[in-house]
């Protein structure tokens, strides 16, 4: 080819593992790139920014390719890639063309980091692991701080199966089961609409008021903030939902239909927006339900008369 040949319009990067954090010649070009590098003992593919990069889905899996299949191939067959997705919107369809083109070349996907919510549900569904990061967070910073807000909570329909993780910044809720060997790392609470049966980590960041639900509680480990507890040796003759909390004295697993029972007032003060002032005006009774209180029941105040 001749020097006066036109450029290719999707260009090749180099074949040496480069830390996609860097910028080097080419400034903004290269950092808008298909990035691969050996991390750990598995490999990292980041994709470039989704608010950033000007070209089509079809492009970026046209870069995709040619970063696989265009150079000397430095990974070990069936080396396992972690997908830094960032902010990039990323469906079930593209998920698997990422997937089978890692497959062409001996690589299996198993991981993903992600910002966007779609793609988190989309992962998990597809049975990878996903970890839901910040807009701003890059792999090898710390997470966002624990006395931030939570995260609105993370839904999924899907049964997890072993090897996967799920990792999210507030609540998860999964409609289906957990299998052995899945895992939930929360830093709000944990529902699940279906048996649980690996390992359950709620209050992540240190919140110990958080709580882990089921309608089958068969884990292999629970956690809740630093508590830690195991599943029993026997299991119960019939199982029914229940609530896991934490105690002084470690994991409490209770009767979901007997939990409020337990911490009425401080459920219900969640319920209402944590305002002292309204639970002036009810009363709790033993079965958790919430009634007003009568004229002859409501407090006094310091300036009201007395008759």
């Amino acid at each position: 080819m001749s020097d006066s040949a036109a450029p290719s319009p999707v260009p090749i990067l180099g074949t040496q593992p480069t830390d996609f954090s860097e910028h080097g010649s080419g400034g903004e070009e290269r950092h808008l790139q298909v990035r691969l590098k050996s991390e750990g003992g598995h490999l990292l593919l980041s994709l470039p920014p989704d608010t950033e990069f000007g070209g089509s889905w079809t492009e970026l899996a046209q870069q995709l390719q040619l970063r696989l299949t265009g150079g000397e191939r430095f990974w070990q067959p069936n080396t396992t890639v972690h997908l830094m997705a960032r902010d990039r919107l990323l469906d079930l369809r593209q998920l698997q063309a990422i997937a089978d083109a890692l497959n062409e070349v001996q690589l299996k996907l198993k991981r993903v980091y992600t910002s966007r919510r779609q793609t988190a549900v989309a992962a998990a569904t597809a049975g990878y692991s996903v970890e839901q990061i910040s807009a701003v967070t890059h792999l090898g910073q710390a997470e966002a701080n624990t006395s931030q807000p939570l995260a609105e909570p993370l839904y999924l329909q899907a049964t997890l199966r072993s090897g996967v993780e799920i990792r999210h910044p507030g609540s998860v809720v999964i409609v289906g089961d957990l299998n052995p060997g899945s895992s939930v790392v929360a830093q709000g609470d944990i529902l699940v609409w279906g048996r649980l049966r690996g390992v359950a980590h709620a209050g992540a960041g240190g919140n110990a008021q958080c709580i882990i639900m089921a309608l089958q509680m068969e884990p292999t480990q629970l956690r809740i903030a630093e508590h830690l507890a195991r599943a029993p040796q026997t299991p119960p003759d019939q199982y029914q939902p229940e609530v896991a909390y934490a105690t002084s004295e470690g994991i409490r697993i209770t009767k979901a239909m007997d939990f409020a029972k337990l911490r009425p007032a401080q459920l219900m003060s969640d319920l209402l927006g944590a305002n002292p002032e309204v639970l002036k005006n009810v009363k709790i009774r033993p079965n958790g339900l919430m009634l007003p209180k009568t004229d002859n029941e409501l407090p006094t105040t310091d300036n009201k008369q007395s008759t």
